[in-house]
């Protein structure tokens, strides 16, 4: 299959239809898995897609699609279909595709290593048949990708990607007696990550993979903040790097199109200001494994500092998002980020907090605007006395996430990489348990 070929076909049927701007990307994907069920292996199994997804603008109408047939009849239809989308769309000036793009990456490995996938998938069961008996493993998987991709723009932008990784990825609960007797159930958790390389460390222990796995068999058991603190309180959190990227995560929402957009964005105008604590420095690596340097908007993707020392350094709107606020255009990749590391192990970390809790994920809807959030926390375990105790159930947090960000007060120097993320845990004070 000719990528760029069928690119610069999708652009000549819409350019036909009198399209005044257009974009075409084409990708093709091959998986190859071997699935875990149940904690056993469960299904070999390889598997291609192919998509095209199209754009065109219309007198500043914009419509979009996606096709799986690729046929040039498919193409003429689409680009017809295309057209009388746009001319259903509001007109909106700040459309627009990119123009003199140009990039070839070429990275990972290209074709699956059975074996490699094999054995992989032998560690994970081993360990956890060794080491955590009681954790079930309902799906897991370990698996390559090779994904290629070419994006075609009407301004002359070229570019494309030839990617290859492996995946690891775990999901489960645990099973064991409560203290009356009674056999329970722990709640979910999972991790994994991707990779360009599986050989060297063993498969469950990257990504965070055995501690989830450790942590879930001692979840079977939980209190509540009453039976382990006596009520309410106000103590620190020690965030997971999971929970650390769902922290940040809301940080990229309120730099980027959405919040910029809307008006919503709390950091509109805070460019060079400090945001957050000096401890936090985040950095683009969008060469990560999977990741290309490429944005959905058809740019090269430099790299990006986004906060150095707890400064805001940029905003990060699209082509889009910049015409329509006036700010500068900033692209970024589909993934690819790293806070720094710090230099306190996490192990003194944890022994510096008088009362609160490890923190393994947040489960809360969007913020209000100004930051302030209730949420649940799950797969968490209390801290009292600098030690780490039981698994919390039903414990709530409230406090407002610009204020965690000011209020990290460490950061370990240990980091869990799971390729489209990179991240320590941080301690955060000042959270309302209850």
């Amino acid at each position: 299959m000719n990528l760029h070929h069928i690119a610069e076909q999708a652009l000549a049927a819409l350019k036909s239809e009198g399209a005044d701007a257009s974009q075409a990307t084409v990708s093709t994907s091959a998986l190859t898995e071997l699935n875990i069920t149940h904690s056993e292996p469960s299904l070999l199994r390889s598997t291609q897609n192919h998509r095209l997804s199209l754009v065109g603008i219309w007198d500043g109408r914009k419509a979009s699609t996606d096709l799986s047939d690729l046929s040039p009849e498919s193409l003429a239809a689409a680009a017809r279909a295309l057209r009388g989308d746009a001319a259903a769309a509001p007109q909106d000036t700040a459309h627009a595709v990119s123009s003199g793009q140009h990039t070839a990456i070429t990275r990972g490995p290209m074709d699956a290593d059975l074996t490699a996938l094999a054995d992989a998938a032998h560690d994970v069961l081993d360990f956890r048949a060794k080491a955590t008996p009681t954790m079930n493993i309902e799906e897991g998987a370990v698996s390559h990708t090779r994904a290629d991709t070419q994006m075609l723009t009407s301004g002359g932008s070229h570019l494309q990607s030839s990617l290859g990784w492996y995946g690891v990825g775990v999901f489960g609960t645990a099973r064991g007696p409560g203290p009356d007797g009674q056999m329970r159930t722990s709640s979910f958790n999972d991790a994994g990550g991707q990779t360009e390389d599986l050989r060297g460390d063993p498969a469950h222990s990257r990504f965070g993979i055995d501690a989830m796995m450790r942590e879930l068999t001692r979840s079977v058991v939980t209190l509540g903040v009453a039976d382990c603190f006596g009520g309410k309180f106000v103590g620190d959190v020690v965030l997971t790097p999971s929970a650390v990227a769902t922290l940040l995560g809301w940080l990229q929402g309120q730099v980027g199109d959405m919040a910029l957009i809307s008006g919503s964005s709390m950091y509109r105008d805070k460019v060079g200001e400090a945001i957050a604590s000096p401890l936090l420095n985040l950095a683009s690596r969008f060469d990560a494994p999977g990741i290309a340097a490429i944005s959905g908007d058809g740019f090269v993707t430099p790299p990006l500092q986004l906060l150095q020392s707890g400064r805001l350094q940029a905003l990060t709107p699209s082509l889009y998002g910049s015409r329509k606020t006036g700010l500068a255009h900033v692209p970024t990749a589909s993934g690819g980020w790293e806070l720094g590391a710090g230099t306190t192990p996490l192990a003194d970390i944890v022994r510096g907090v008088p009362r609160g809790a490890v923190v393994g994920r947040l489960s809360m809807g969007n913020p209000a605007a100004n930051g302030d959030f209730s949420g649940i926390i799950k797969n968490s375990f209390a801290i009292d006395g600098g030690a780490v105790g039981t698994a919390l159930s039903e414990t709530m947090i409230n406090g407002n996430v610009a204020q965690m960000l000011r209020d990290v007060v460490a950061v370990s120097a240990e980091r869990i990489d799971t390729g489209g993320w990179c991240m320590p845990w941080v301690r955060v004070s000042g959270l309302h348990f209850s």
